[in-house]
């Protein structure tokens, strides 16, 4: 089982890296928002706060977006993932949703990119008047097939424009959008910042996802009813989430869930929570774009009957269901898997599991004991199965 190490460092997206241009940090940005608001003069419809969402300042895990005076967006040339020349110039008339994106992301942009798309379908049939574009924020993958394969992965061939270039030209644009772009130790650390752009060409709104799988569908509402005011005769976005906080459900708390796959599939439950041990998975159908998640799957089948031998927790794997593409991704995946899975497969429907186990990324392992305490976490796939039987016999304390 291979691990890869690309992820945002950091639980919580930066915003002191960002810089607009000309050198103005988000201080001068800050005063300039200041002097709008008295003067009534920025944003659609004569004010900067036009279509930010009343987030309770309670919910910390959705952006409600900062208002950026109507400056007009700075414009870039590109190609998309068909390998298609593409401006931002060329969607005048229409709102504009631009997201830096890693092209191999496997923390908070698909978060991000599900929020894009949700966005789109809360809007109905004024969606027609808005063009999704990811913008590559991966230094090292730079690549056409780059942005193909995230976009394939994801089930966003035809969802939106994700765009990419030399690395000169990328710099450019992260630049002139203030965003923090890096690749250090094989990480790549970037703000996942989505910039709303309005049909007369200028920025309207920005806002940073936050690392949050429960707040995906959150995330969307607020970009939709952002979205909806500045298109002509503000059309309603449709509302189908609350912005109350969402809290996690950690270890420690019981939970009953229905098998949708492996060993107990259709005739099961699955019980997490204190009394319960457990090698806890969290996973995706659209790893593959990174690893043959079905193989990883698959190895995980070693380590359940060497549990079974030696009295460890065994395995529950959880599908991160809020950063699916599609209904149909996961049981395709299951489908892909020879001789099956000798332990039961959960879906994470609402995302409150992933966040109350605090993962970061997709895959996330985490060992818990029966009083519910996390005894190790693993930010990726064990390299072997040998290597995760390992962890867990030091983990409880027993010879591997």
């Amino acid at each position: 089982m291979r691990t890869r190490r690309n992820a945002h460092s950091g639980t919580e997206p930066r915003r002191r890296g960002l810089r607009r241009p000309g050198g103005r940090g988000l201080a001068g940005l800050l005063g300039t928002l200041i002097i709008c608001l008295l003067l009534s003069g920025c944003g659609a419809g004569g004010s900067p706060s036009a279509g930010l969402a009343r987030v309770p300042a309670s919910n910390r895990a959705v952006d409600p977006g900062s208002s950026l005076g109507g400056r007009p967006a700075p414009d870039f040339s590109l190609l998309d993932q068909f390998g298609r020349p593409v401006s931002l110039s060329q969607f005048r008339g229409k709102a504009v949703i631009v997201a830096f994106v890693d092209s191999r992301c496997t923390t908070v942009c698909p978060l991000t990119t599900v929020s894009m798309v949700e966005a789109l379908h809360l809007l109905g049939p004024a969606a027609r008047h808005v063009q999704l574009l990811g913008i590559d924020a991966n230094p090292v993958a730079t690549r056409v097939a780059d942005v193909r394969a995230y976009s394939v992965a994801h089930d966003m061939m035809h969802s939106w424009l994700f765009l990419t270039g030399p690395l000169d030209k990328l710099k450019r644009v992260w630049k002139d959008y203030g965003v923090f772009v890096q690749a250090a130790a094989g990480n790549i650390d970037h703000e996942p910042a989505i910039f709303l752009i309005r049909p007369d060409g200028r920025e309207q709104t920005l806002f940073l996802t936050q690392m949050s799988y429960a707040a995906v569908s959150q995330q969307a509402q607020v970009l939709a009813d952002a979205t909806a005011a500045v298109l002509p005769k503000h059309p309603a976005a449709r509302h189908s989430v609350s912005l109350a906080a969402r809290h996690g459900i950690p270890p420690t708390a019981p939970v009953t869930l229905s098998a949708v796959g492996g060993g107990q599939a259709g005739h099961g439950t699955v019980q997490l929570g204190r009394g319960h041990a457990h090698l806890v998975v969290f996973f995706a159908s659209w790893l593959d774009e990174t690893s043959d998640v079905t193989a990883q799957l698959s190895a995980l089948n070693r380590y359940q009957a060497v549990a079974a031998r030696r009295g460890w927790p065994s395995v529950v794997a959880i599908d991160a269901a809020t950063t699916e593409p599609n209904p149909g991704a996961l049981p395709r995946t299951l489908a892909q898997v020879r001789g099956g899975l000798h332990y039961p497969v959960v879906l994470d429907r609402t995302g409150t599991l992933a966040d109350g186990y605090g993962a970061q990324q997709v895959p996330w392992i985490t060992l818990v004991s029966a009083t519910g305490r996390e005894l190790f976490t693993s930010s990726g796939w064990f390299s072997s199965a040998a290597r995760l039987e390992q962890a867990v016999a030091r983990a409880l304390g027993q010879r591997g």
